[in-house]
């Protein structure tokens, strides 16, 4: 069994890891969003598999539903949001060569996190 990491917005688990990739399954809880960040060590590719996401990614908004996809650059400013009343399950990608919570620029966070 997978350990769970709670965040402020929901929840994830590390499903799978290799040199230069993480995968994680994701949970947003309903109304929560998580900082608006960037990276300088890795790109990300989202996947929605339940509900409906609401990505920003250097200020253009897309709302994504099930079995849609978005690509982060490395580098882009980027937020997930969930504005429903039922939670959301992404699959996220992280690809690059410093894959920890360490390589996050936050620029907003609700949470007051640094």
């Amino acid at each position: 069994m997978k350990s769970t990491i709670n965040k402020p917005w929901g929840s994830f688990q590390i499903i799978d890891k290799g040199k230069n990739y993480v995968v994680k399954n994701i949970l947003i809880n309903p109304h929560s969003k998580s900082s608006l960040q960037s990276h300088n060590h890795r790109s990300e590719h989202w996947v929605v598999v339940e509900g409906t996401l609401e990505a920003t990614v250097n200020g253009k908004i897309t709302i994504l539903e099930s079995n849609q996809s978005i690509f982060i650059p490395l580098n882009a400013k980027h937020r997930l949001a969930n504005n429903s009343d039922t939670n959301v399950k992404i699959i996220e990608v992280w690809y690059g060569n410093i894959l920890d919570e360490g390589d996050i620029i936050r620029y907003e966070d609700e949470y007051n996190r640094k």
